[in-house]
Formats: structure tokens, C-alpha cells, sequence
């Protein structure tokens, strides 16, 4: 059997990035052997992708990518705030958002199976993801895309990493650059009043209804007059409108200038924003509350179990 040298565990370790004993291990079962020890570490890390994927993606960050009247836009998790500064990390997510503009996949299983290589790991994007989990000790995820091919011109905003932004539009660049920036500042939940989802218009509305119902407990306890049902109604419109306003981009006070709307910056630049895509890193995740005074009291009696 082949000894194995401090120097052949060295070289391993800087080709995979694997913790010293398992070189050490491989190049052991290898039997000296590199490229098998190599192919044997490759299993490892892929196998603590399995072991990692329970655990909870709440940070990341997103990407994206223009090449004319195509582009996408990426949300790619991890555990923690630490990894979205690795550069290992960073690279995959630029890789992915350029292979779903240029190859166009139906879905995340899709995008995980484009040909792609990157730190030793391949030969699919899927593989990547593996490899870098076992290399970098944290579950990662695709979380979710868009795809942009309408043949509107694009644009786009990322705030740092954690929040990014897509217009589709006729017009002027500068101005569509300035309205994903809004978007991003101000995050509208949709174009238009017209257009902002009827589940929360209700919800307003209901709102709206309980707290005039309020008023009007608290005004006939202390013996005053109640407004009329009629006032009452145009009250709770009122409030409607004012919430449709504040929600929807087209009329929203523009962040540049507070003076006018973005539908009338919109106006004077001649522009058409025709869609947005907003993403923020981790919305609608359920983050893991740690207890950590639980867990050490979960730990301390563990220890005093008899074995």
C-alpha cells in the first residue's frame, strides 16, 4: 500500500477544500491514488448536501442578469448572512441567473441540470450546489426565478444583495433604472390601484369598517351623535382609495421627487413601465427562532441521563 504523505494530503485539500482528515481518509481508501480520492471526496461532499437539505434557507441573495431584451432575476438562499459574502457562493449565483436568461428552464429542477462547472464540481449546476454545500458547510438553495423575453427593454436594481428589482419598458433608460430603484425603496404591491389584488383591498376595507365601528361605540357611550350610514360609507371608501394609493407604483410619490407621482415622472420622461418583479432575500421564510436558553437546558439534561 502506497504511503500517504503530508504533501499528497495538502495537494488534495487544496483541490477540494475538504476538511484535512477526510483527505487524509480518502487518499487512505484510494490507496494513494488522487483522482480516485478526488472522485471519493466528491461523493462525500454530495452526500452532506442530503444531510444539509432540512435546514432552514432563510438568507441569500439575489442576482440578475441582462443581455439585451433578455434577463432574469435569481433568489438563491443559505443559512446564514456569512456565506452571502463568499465568493464561491456569489459565483454560482451570477452562473445561474445567466443560464436561465440564456437557456430559458421551465422550473428549478430544470435549471439544476444546465451544464455548468465550477470549483472542481460539475458536470451540472445541481452538482455545483452539492459540491459547495460539502466545501462550504451550509445547505443552499434555488429558490425561485423569472425569466424576461417579452421585447421590452429591461432594467434593473439590486439593492446590495438582498433585494433586487426587473422593469419592463418603453423609453427612457434612466427613467426605468430610477422606477426600479422606487420599486425597491418603496416595494408597491402592484402597477396600478386597478391592479392591487382584491384579497387585500378587502382586508382594507374591513379595517376601514371595524375601526368606524369604533368610533361609533365610543361616541355613543359618551352620549354624542353618531354619523349617518351614508357618512359613514364615504369614510371607509376614503380610506379604501388612500391605501390603493399608497400600495400601487403608478401613483405612489416618486422617491426623487416627492412632488409628483411616478406616473407623472413617467409622463414628462415619455416612459412606459409596462411590469416590475421585486424579490427581498427571505420573504415569506420562516426564520428558526433559536432558544438558546432552552437548548442548554435540553443539553444539560441529556448529560444527566445514565448511558
Amino acid at each position: 500500500m502506497a504511503a500517504i504523505t503530508a504533501s499528497m494530503v495538502a495537494e488534495l485539500r487544496s483541490k477540494t477544500d475538504a476538511p484535512m482528515m477526510e483527505c487524509k481518509r480518502a487518499l487512505t481508501e484510494a490507496q494513494g491514488d488522487m483522482a480516485k480520492a478526488e472522485e471519493l471526496l466528491r461523493v462525500k461532499l454530495g452526500s452532506k448536501a442530503g444531510k444539509a437539505a432540512g435546514r432552514i434557507t432563510a438568507e441569500g441573495v439575489v442576482a440578475s442578469f441582462i443581455e439585451g431584451s433578455v434577463g432574469s432575476l435569481l433568489e438563491v438562499n443559505c443559512e446564514t448572512d456569512f456565506v452571502t459574502k463568499n465568493d464561491s457562493f456569489l459565483s454560482l449565483a451570477k452562473a445561474a441567473a445567466l443560464l436561465i436568461a440564456r437557456n430559458d428552464p421551465v422550473d428549478i429542477s430544470a435549471l439544476g441540470a444546465l451544464p455548468y462547472t465550477q470549483d472542481g464540481f460539475g458536470p451540472t449546476l445541481e452538482d455545483v450546489r452539492k459540491g459547495l454545500i460539502g466545501k462550504i458547510g451550509e445547505n443552499m438553495s434555488f429558490r425561485r426565478f423569472k425569466r424576461f423575453a417579452t421585447g421590452d427593454k429591461l432594467a434593473s436594481y439590486l439593492h446590495g444583495t438582498r433585494i433586487g428589482v426587473v422593469v419592463e419598458y418603453a423609453g427612457s433608460e434612466q427613467a426605468a433604472r430610477d422606477v426600479a430603484m422606487h420599486v425597491a425603496a418603496m416595494k408597491p404591491v402592484a402597477l396600478s390601484s386597478a391592479d392591487v389584488p382584491a384579497e387585500l383591498v378587502e382586508r382594507e376595507r374591513s379595517v376601514a369598517a371595524a375601526k368606524a365601528a369604533e368610533d361609533a361605540a365610543v361616541a355613543t357611550a359618551a352620549g354624542k351623535s353618531v354619523q349617518s350610514a351614508e357618512i359613514v360609507g364615504k369614510r371607509i371608501d376614503g380610506s379604501v382609495q388612500k391605501f390603493l394609493r399608497e400600495v400601487s407604483l403608478f401613483n405612489q410619490p416618486f422617491v426623487k421627487n416627492d412632488k409628483q407621482t411616478v406616473e407623472q415622472m413617467l409622463g414628462a420622461c415619455d416612459t412606459v413601465v409596462k411590469s416590475y418583479t421585486l424579490y427581498v432575500v427571505g420573504e415569506g421564510i420562516a426564520k428558526r427562532a433559536d432558544d438558546f436558553a432552552a437548548e442548554v437546558a435540553a443539553q444539560v439534561a441529556a448529560a444527566k441521563q445514565p448511558n
